[in-house]
């Protein structure tokens, strides 16, 4: 033990931490039971970690009293106290674990916290529970002892900007054999939590399904268990109500909502384990976040052993819940995890199960269905492009923002293709509204074509796939050669006329072609415009534009120089065949068609200067000036 190491050492807060318990020491929410809910959890996770730990070690268990939760409420003191006898923190762990909040996007969720309507929602969310208890409290001392270490150390902070560490006293010492005992100093509006009555409300409502027990311990009386205690994804279906899957769904993903979807099965054979899994309803803070990790948790024979093992495919990360297995080793290392035949087989089954539970849902409840779509649509679709396998199934469950209507499915668009049509017709982009607007859609648009529109990022990627479903492929409207002469136009009148004046392709092409230069990859006659002068595409064999344009931005991929198609019954492309080739005029008007087909699709033209200028000289000749 060092001379610091004895004294009482002060600390300051991580700076986002800081922030965070300004906004929970002056909270205005009014649902301040979430402190003892995300309390128990944590008491939960400990017990949860050294029963993991002693399955290598059983010496860490030692002879001390069963794995459980006790919560004591002093009015004489105006304490509430949260104890476990858990794996306990040592006096790194307290600084790390309540000094900081050790994941990425945490300035973002602080302003999004400052913002949010619901902010308790994020709270649980983000998996910063701790803090919340300091809506409730006006000071806060930890004192714990880790499993198998004599050391015991107190934390202690007043929600200011920072915390006191020290060596424990010989009476906490003495209170704490094992584990973390967190004892809350009440706020004057908060003494209600004194209340036995309410403990147990909250408990009850939030805590049951919690595998430990938990013990109420009252000033007078004998401390007595209030919750269940029992892991409810192995009782039957028949025993539990849909309010008992709403609190297990709430408890097990430290959430708010309401689950939109929920599967419950065990299976039996080859291997045998339980399955309890929810598809939440509103989408979580981290469901972006990089490492693109789920949260379903492995238990095996009840133990909990991991949240980290990757149970479900990365488009499957928004579903909670818990696979329980009755024949992995409950040594099962990380490693092992990674290389489990057994569990490699339980991941596809599960992951397949889950997806034909969408489908079923999506047949039979539609309206839940929406709520998974509308807040994880873009997740799913990752699987498009990861999963050979299920693409079918995932682009029939996929639903689309077309220039029909919102949510249409494949089905639904195939069941409306107009006479002679044989492909689904999509176009990528960066917002809903600037693709309704995009010239390339205006051929489709002539004949009645229903057009798929879309601007998730994930979208590019998928689509550059070749794609087909139910036999029929995927055409993009924005990359290589397009062919609708076979589909009737909706109003034959617009049908461009033999005699109706057009630039001579081949002079006009070599023209802009000179004009340009090596800006583009080659200039073509259009067969998707029909109102527009230009419009920029990929060529069929690379790049879609729009993934080349994510690329570029994360500095990835080469960039490509584009097809430019002309509408040579345009008057400014008939201006260009009409002009003296090599002229100022014909530099002007052929940059022009660039950079006006650049603007529509979001860019900005290469010389903004140069093109105000173009445009100006432009203008002032047409003005006669």
């Amino acid at each position: 033990m060092t001379t610091s190491d004895a004294a009482v050492h002060t600390q300051p807060f991580q700076a986002e931490v800081s922030e965070l318990l300004h906004l929970m020491v002056h909270s205005v929410y009014s649902e301040t039971d979430i402190f003892l809910r995300e309390l128990i959890s944590n008491a939960s996770d400990a017990c949860d970690k050294l029963r993991y730990e002693a399955i290598a070690n059983p010496a860490l268990l030692g002879e001390g009293d069963a794995l459980k939760i006790r919560i004591i409420p002093n009015k004489t003191a105006k304490t509430l106290t949260i104890a476990d006898n858990g794996i306990g923190m040592e006096r790194q762990e307290l600084i790390d674990h309540l000094g900081t909040i050790a994941r990425s996007g945490t300035k973002a969720f602080v302003s999004k916290l400052k913002e949010a309507k619901d902010g308790l929602g994020l709270i649980g969310q983000f998996g910063v529970g701790f803090y919340s208890a300091f809506m409730v409290a006006e000071k806060i001392v930890v004192i714990s002892r880790r499993a198998g270490e004599s050391d015991v150390w107190t934390w202690s902070s007043q929600g200011g900007s920072g915390f006191e560490i020290a060596r424990a006293s010989d009476e906490e010492a003495v209170r704490v054999p094992r584990g973390t005992e967190i004892v809350l100093h009440l706020k004057d509006d908060a003494k209600k939590y004194l209340e036995t009555y309410e403990i147990e409300r909250i408990v009850t409502a939030y805590s049951d399904n919690i595998l430990f027990p938990i013990e109420l311990v009252p000033e007078e009386g004998e401390p007595r268990q209030i919750n269940s205690a029992s892991a409810l994804w192995q009782r039957s279906k028949s025993e539990l109500s849909a309010d008992d899957y709403k609190k297990a769904y709430q408890q097990i993903a430290s959430a708010f909502d309401d689950p939109a979807m929920t599967l419950h099965y065990r299976a039996e054979g080859r291997y045998s384990y339980a399955v309890l899994l929810f598809a939440p309803s509103t989408k979580p803070f981290d469901l972006f976040e990089p490492n693109r990790k789920g949260r379903v948790k492995l238990y095996v024979r009840r133990v909990f052993i991991t949240d980290d093992a990757d149970l479900l495919p990365g488009y499957l990360r928004f579903i909670r819940g818990v696979v329980d297995s009755e024949d992995l080793p409950l040594n099962i290392s990380r490693e092992m995890l990674q290389n489990n035949p057994q569990l490699a087989q339980i991941r596809k089954a599960v992951a397949t199960r889950v997806v034909s539970e969408l489908e079923s849902l999506a047949e039979k409840d539609p309206e839940n269905f929406a709520k998974i779509w509308d807040a994880f649509g873009a997740v799913l679709k990752e699987g498009i492009y990861e999963d050979f396998e299920r693409r079918e199934k995932l682009l029939a469950l996929s639903r689309f923002t077309t220039t029909s209507g919102e949510k249409r499915s494949l089905k639904q668009v195939i069941a409306d293709f107009k006479p002679n049509q044989t492909e689904i017709y999509y176009l990528v982009g960066d917002s809903i509204e600037r693709l309704k607007s995009n010239p390339r859609l205006e051929a489709a648009t002539a004949r009645g074509i229903e057009v798929l529109l879309l601007s998730d990022p994930v979208d590019a990627f998928w689509t550059s796939m070749p794609s087909e479903f139910d036999g029929k492929p995927l055409k993009s409207l924005s990359q290589g050669e397009l062919n609708l002469d076979l589909i009737p136009r909706i109003d034959e009148a617009d049908e461009p006329k033999k005699d109706e004046p057009a630039a001579d392709e081949a002079a006009t092409i070599a023209v802009i072609k000179a004009a340009l230069g090596e800006r583009v990859s080659d200039v073509k006659a259009s067969t998707r415009l029909t109102s527009s002068a230009s419009c920029l595409v990929a060529d069929s064999q690379g790049p879609s534009r729009e993934l080349e344009r994510i690329l570029s931005q994360q500095n990835r991929g080469m960039k490509t120089r584009p097809i430019l198609e002309i509408n040579l019954r345009h008057p400014l492309v008939t201006a260009v065949s009409k002009a003296q080739a090599g002229s100022k005029v014909v530099d002007d008007l052929s940059l022009l068609l660039l950079e006006q087909a650049q603007i529509l699709d979001g860019e900005l033209p290469e010389d903004p200067a140069a093109f105000a200028a173009r445009l100006n000289r432009l203008v002032l000749q047409g003005l006669g000036g």
